[in-house]
């Protein structure tokens, strides 16, 4: 399900708490939707009943990774991966981090990837503060966004 109102996504993150659901969140760009990224979602979606992708918009993708990019625009981005088994919700951010909606939805379990230290976690202290926790995923295969672009332009020279 792809939601672009924050008052729904609040209204069904109100609905899983009241059933005592366990709801889940990561973020990210999510620009070329490769292996590394379906594996993380799956183990993301393993900490607990729903799964909250948000995605940045493509002006924040455009602010954080250059006028290049996105390479995929933000609603096919959100149609890919609302498809995907692991993943029941994908909301959008326009911001250049995901701080607000997190501070919105407090999310039980917040998931980013090994990558990032623990302390540099966007949104860990309003998360932790309210009962939740922070899981960090290790990757288990070298794959990025960057890298698939670099192997098109060497590859297509």
């Amino acid at each position: 399900m792809i939601v672009r109102e924050l008052a729904e996504l609040l209204s069904l993150r109100n609905g899983f708490r009241q059933k005592g659901q366990k709801v889940v969140m990561t973020n990210g760009c999510f620009d070329i939707v490769h292996a590394g990224h379906v594996d993380y979602l799956n183990k993301a979606r393993s900490e607990g009943d729903i799964l909250i992708v948000a995605i940045n918009t493509d002006a924040s993708v455009r602010r954080i990774k250059g006028e290049k990019r996105p390479l995929v625009e933000e609603n096919q981005r959100a149609f890919v991966l609302s498809n995907l088994r692991s993943v029941d919700i994908v909301t959008f951010f326009d911001e250049n981090t995901p701080a607000e909606i997190i501070d919105a939805v407090l999310p039980d379990v917040l998931v980013k990837g090994a990558d990032w230290a623990i302390e540099n976690i966007v949104g860990r202290e309003t998360v932790e503060s309210h009962g939740g926790k922070v899981v960090r995923i290790e990757f288990v295969n070298d794959q990025s966004t960057s890298k698939i672009i670099n192997k098109i332009l060497s590859v297509y020279k």
